[in-house]
């Protein structure tokens, strides 16, 4: 099964994916995380992606591609993949449309995850980042075991500089206005399936596997 994750930031992409991960036996696939692996590892992509990162530039679509493409030529991903933080234009869904068609893999699902802005707001208000590590908490849904510490290594928890209401609130609109043609495409196709993102994270992880049943 090959799934694209789609929704805005704090609306519990990650969270759904690992837990798909473990239910489909398939690999979370993160963009972030793969050019961050790219980059450590030294590879020629990798170096690429760092010129322009290390500028403050977004790293061109033709290399993101390249980079998702060889992630999704290793063996874990024969049975299928859950895909989060790509594509995030339509240039960006054009050219990975075309490249599934090339790998004869075309996609089953492009699961929107939809929140409503107040709760976006809240979400996103009561996330915090670990310092050290990177690891994400919610105070909220998934706090940490002690205030202000991160689970995993101790580090100190703290709230990112763009995670206040009213750049959230900008962050959302924007989210909004890039992802109408995604999301338009993905329709056109047959495969995009909108579920209810608010509730537990049980609640919403049921909703996406009823959805994915059905397919």
């Amino acid at each position: 099964m090959r799934v694209v994750m789609l929704g805005p930031p704090g609306a519990g992409k990650g969270t759904q994916a690992k837990c798909l991960e473990k239910e489909y036996h398939i690999p979370h696939i993160s963009t972030g995380e793969i050019l961050r692996q790219a980059i450590s590892n030294g590879s020629h992509l990798g170096k690429e992606a760092a010129r322009y990162m290390n500028r403050g530039c977004l790293v061109p679509d033709p290399l993101i591609l390249d980079i998702v493409h060889q992630r999704l030529l290793q063996p874990d991903c024969v049975p299928g993949y859950i895909l989060d933080g790509f594509p995030r234009t339509l240039g960006q869904v054009r050219r990975f449309d075309t490249l599934l068609e090339e790998m004869e893999q075309p996609l089953n699902a492009a699961v929107s995850l939809e929140v409503r802005l107040d709760m976006f707001v809240k979400r996103l208000s009561a996330r915090r980042v670990c310092s050290n590590c990177g690891s994400v908490y919610n105070l909220s849904s998934t706090p940490p075991k002690q205030e202000g510490a991160c689970d995993s290594c101790g580090g100190q928890l703290t709230q990112r500089s763009d995670d206040v209401e009213e750049t959230i609130q900008m962050r959302f609109e924007i989210y909004r206005h890039e992802t109408f043609d995604i999301k338009n495409f993905y329709i056109a196709k047959g495969l995009l399936r909108e579920i209810d993102g608010e509730g537990t994270i049980e609640e919403v992880y049921k909703r996406i596997v009823q959805h994915l049943k059905d397919l």
